[in-house]
């Protein structure tokens, strides 16, 4: 459904040793080509969708790096260059000495129909973030973005062009942005400087602008805004979530801090006394997930969206495809509305039950997901002090944010992970069930111990827990030391155990 306006492939095709260009245009779907990668001592490779081909066996040498970056644009701090008046981008690798000794050049394509399916949002005149994976087409939206505002709807449209990639090399910009003016930017570095410059030198109605990566930016974003101004931008990550957790880039959708309620309040809300909330509105009003070339999710209400989510609840999406016809069509994805049970009551928990989660700043529905893909059950439960285990990531953990230092001081054991990644994720998971067997260790392991520390409270001396390993064993340790009773460890791996007394007792 897409028409391809030009990809100039000749200008990029000429740039290459002849060695290499020849084999190259022998390909019968060379129209499909994506880039040509040169690596000093290995054979030149080119990339399409569905395959990469070896174009000739004699390896890359210095002279062939050379003869190309000969006939390109110069490189900036990015490392990036271009071929004047096309979309093309050659991307260097460098050795240690700063010899360049790789090349990736990349086809850049112009094309006509890659909004039509977010075209209403964009001229709503509202400011919206792309986000996708790289290579999904984010540019290239951009690109028509520019395009349609500044063309079809007569607005003054100012691109912010770090890498040059939206409206190509050279002082004069690619046709493909239309009316569009362009600002280039002496080095990614001074990114944000510039936008700033545009607004204040320029009276733009919109600001288009690509990869919105640092604080600063994230700043300058926010200040635009502030002033009225549409803004149109991507930005690192494929989904809000990924927002959410990137403290670089959470201002663009209102930013995060922790709040502590009072009693009443937070019984009032049926939450625990410390909560993230949303901190300002957000630098944009919507977020679009690319799917897909012709698929997305959208977050119409990005402040709304974000404060769903962090009531730990999904937040609903509105779907919109190209069909068949290239007609766009709209489906809401409502999430489940199924709550795995808050449970609240303190009893102690038996061999049989789940391992029971606190999760703060840890994305919810995620670790179900995974956990459900496994076949796992697990406990959420809404007070930290009916947890056996305090689950929040390295970013906060390092903080140490009230929720953080109140788990410390109650002596709950915490699990931090390095991201919200689903690798994270998945080895929490199995460090909560090693073997996914009814076992469940660490749940039995807990239990165990919670067990314990309710006999010796009822009067028994001690109680020796069965052998495990040393992370369990410390988690055993502190559930002893939450309720004031002493513990220690006692044999010889892999037997080595804990056992559980009052402090008076001699054992």
């Amino acid at each position: 459904m897409q028409k391809v306006i030009t990809d100039d492939l000749d200008a990029l095709l000429n740039i290459l040793p002849s060695h290499i260009q020849e084999p190259l245009r022998k390909q019968k779907d060379i129209k499909e080509l994506l880039e040509v990668v040169l690596d000093l001592g290995r054979p030149p490779e080119a990339r399409f969708p569905k395959q990469e081909v070896i174009l000739n066996p004699k390896e890359v040498t210095e002279q062939d790096i050379d003869y190309i970056v000969s006939r390109i644009g110069s490189f900036g701090d990015d490392n990036r260059a271009g071929i004047e008046r096309t979309l093309h981008r050659i991307s260097a690798i460098r050795n240690r000495k700063g010899r360049i000794v790789g090349l990736t050049c990349r086809v850049g394509r112009a094309v006509f129909g890659t909004i039509k399916v977010i075209q209403d949002l964009i001229e709503s005149g509202k400011s919206v973030l792309l986000l996708g994976r790289p290579g999904v087409g984010k540019t290239t939206m951009l690109r028509e973005v520019a395009r349609v505002l500044a063309d079809d709807i007569n607005k003054r449209v100012i691109i912010v062009d770090t890498s040059n990639e939206i409206a190509g090399d050279g002082d004069i910009p690619h046709p493909a942005i239309g009316h569009a003016r362009r600002m280039q930017v002496k080095t990614p570095t001074m990114q944000h400087a510039v936008m700033i410059e545009a607004v204040e030198n320029h009276m733009p109605e919109v600001i288009v602008i690509d990869e919105i990566g640092t604080e600063l930016e994230a700043q300058a974003a926010r200040t635009i805004a502030e002033r009225g101004v549409q803004l149109v931008g991507t930005a690192h990550g494929n989904t809000l979530e990924n927002l959410m957790m990137n403290p670089t880039l959470a201002d663009l959708i209102g930013g995060i801090q922790t709040v502590t309620l009072g009693d009443e309040e937070a019984k009032r809300r049926g939450t625990q006394k410390s909560i993230l909330e949303r901190k300002a509105p957000p630098t944009f009003d919507i977020v679009v997930e690319i799917q897909d070339r012709d698929r997305v999710a959208i977050h119409p209400d990005v402040g709304e969206a974000v404060d769903i989510l962090l009531r730990g609840q999904a937040s609903a999406k509105e779907i919109r495809w190209l069909d068949e016809n290239g007609e766009v069509k709209i489906a809401k994805e409502v999430p489940e509305t199924g709550e795995i049970p808050l449970r609240k009551s303190k009893r102690v928990a038996k061999k049989s039950e789940a391992p029971r989660l606190y999760l703060f700043g840890v994305n919810r529905k995620r670790l179900e997901q995974i956990a459900k893909e496994r076949q796992l059950e697990l406990d959420f439960v809404d007070n930290p002090s009916d947890a056996n285990l305090f689950v929040t990531s390295k970013i906060y953990y390092r903080r140490k944010p009230q929720p953080v230092r109140d788990a410390e001081s109650a002596n709950i054991p915490i699990y931090a992970l390095r991201s919200n990644s689903v690798p994270q994720i998945r080895q929490l998971l199995k460090t909560l069930y090693p073997h996914d067997d009814t076992d469940q260790p660490l749940s039995f392991a807990l239990s165990e111990a919670e067990e314990a520390v309710e006999s010796v409270k009822s009067g028994q001396e001690a109680v020796e827990l069965s052998p495990q390993s040393s992370y369990i064993r410390r988690l055993q340790h502190m559930i002893a030391q939450r309720h004031d009773l002493t513990s220690r460890s006692f044999g010889k791996e892999p037997q080595r155990r804990v056992k559980i007394y009052k402090e008076d007792t001699e054992v």
